[in-house]
């Protein structure tokens, strides 16, 4: 759509996107764009508009060099805030059907299989049963870390029959109190003050990473990517190539752990 500024281009976006009440994708030619366009995206305060951008604030690929046989290992930093952000939008996604994902081109990369993000969803609700240990052992595999010290987000701790944690889409507290194996209760509190902010009859948790993979697969893909670096190696062990058969072993072990 051309125009100039006022000529009702997001007007018309949002009424098309409330005539078709489905889950819309608003796709940016800019990384910044994305954030400032959010609050004027939609023609209802209802509909739950989330955001989604490239996750690294600075990306270095892997790169060989030939000519002096050198191997430069690849290097990059998150960004918490956007992590976030891309949580909050996939999580979004699997709840409602009144959803504008408002994205960087950059999302089509990486976000992995859907049924498989939502095969290894955490679900748990008041009375129903299940083993506090299963609970936790669940959560790591869902690659949150345990912190009894400190909670920050994507992280749980364990006090008693008390379970804590914030996931990893919001910044909420959620504590779930079990009675045995019973879920007595949930409830979100403020992860400063303490204080009591809403009560919950059931609570989802979504992975901490979007590159969560069901068991079989993981375990059938660690074994094929072994094979594959055992002939890489074996083929890689002519003159001038040592830096670069070096380097495969321990980057592959690394990744596939």
């Amino acid at each position: 759509m051309l125009g100039v500024t006022g000529s009702g281009k997001t007007y018309t976006v949002s009424k098309v996107i409330e005539r078709y009440q489905k889950p819309t994708l608003v796709l940016a030619h800019t990384k910044p764009w994305p954030l400032s366009c959010t609050p004027s995206s939609g023609s209802s305060s209802r509909q739950r508009r989330r955001v989604l951008r490239q996750l690294l604030r600075l990306y270095q690929p892997e790169a060989y060099l030939p000519r002096s046989d050198t191997y430069i290992e690849k290097d990059s930093s998150r960004n918490d805030e956007i992590d976030k952000l891309r949580h909050a939008a996939t999580k979004a996604l699997f709840e409602r059907r009144d959803v504008i994902i408002v994205a960087s081109v950059s999302c089509i990369y990486g976000l992995g299989a859907p049924v498989d993000y939502g095969a290894t969803i955490l679900r748990l609700r008041v009375g129903g049963q299940y083993r506090r240990d299963a609970v936790l052992r669940h959560l790591v595999d869902l690659q949150y870390q345990r912190n009894d010290q400190a909670l920050s987000r994507a992280r749980f701790r364990v006090r008693g029959d008390t379970l804590e944690l914030i996931p990893a889409a919001e910044d909420r507290l959620v504590r779930v109190g079990f009675f045995g194996d019973e879920v007595e209760r949930i409830s979100e509190l403020d992860p400063l003050t303490g204080e009591l902010l809403a009560e919950r009859k059931d609570l989802n948790v979504y992975p901490a990473t979007h590159y969560v993979t069901p068991a079989d697969k993981l375990m059938a893909a660690v074994k094929a990517i072994g094979e594959e670096m055992e002939d890489r190696v074996g083929r890689a062990g002519s003159p001038g190539t040592r830096a670069r058969g070096g380097a495969a072993p321990p980057r592959t072990t690394f990744d596939s752990r």
